[in-house]
C-alpha cells in the first residue's frame, strides 16, 4: 500500500491491527470493553534521524510491511484518506514480529 505522505526523521506511520471481537473462547467484546491494539503494520518510514554528534542521518531499523509492537500511550492517531494510522518515533517501537 504506498501512502501519499511520507514521514519525516525518524517517524514511521503504521497502520493499526484490528481490534479483536470476541476472546479465544468465543465470548463477544462489547465495544467500550475493547483494547486498542499495539500491533500494526509499518506502511511509510521517514529517512532517518540525524546523530546530534557526527551529523549523519542514522538510518531506520525498520522497514515497510515489518509487523510491529508499540508502546501503549504514544504516538499521534491520524485518519487519512478513509483509514486510521498512528504516527511514532522509531524509539517507541519495542519489536519486529518475525
Amino acid at each position: 500500500m504506498a501512502l501519499s505522505i511520507k514521514p519525516l526523521a525518524d517517524q514511521v506511520i503504521i497502520k493499526p491491527a484490528v481490534a479483536e471481537e470476541k476472546t479465544k473462547s468465543g465470548i463477544i467484546i462489547p465495544d467500550t470493553a475493547k483494547e486498542k491494539p499495539q500491533r500494526g503494520e509499518v506502511v511509510a518510514v521517514g529517512d532517518g534521524k540525524v546523530s546530534e554528534y557526527t551529523g549523519n542521518v542514522i538510518a531506520p531499523r525498520v522497514k515497510v510491511g515489518d509487523v510491529v509492537i508499540y508502546k501503549k500511550y504514544t504516538g499521534l492517531e491520524m485518519p487519512f484518506e478513509g483509514e486510521d494510522y498512528i504516527v511514532l518515533a522509531e524509539k517507541d517501537l519495542l519489536v519486529v514480529v518475525l
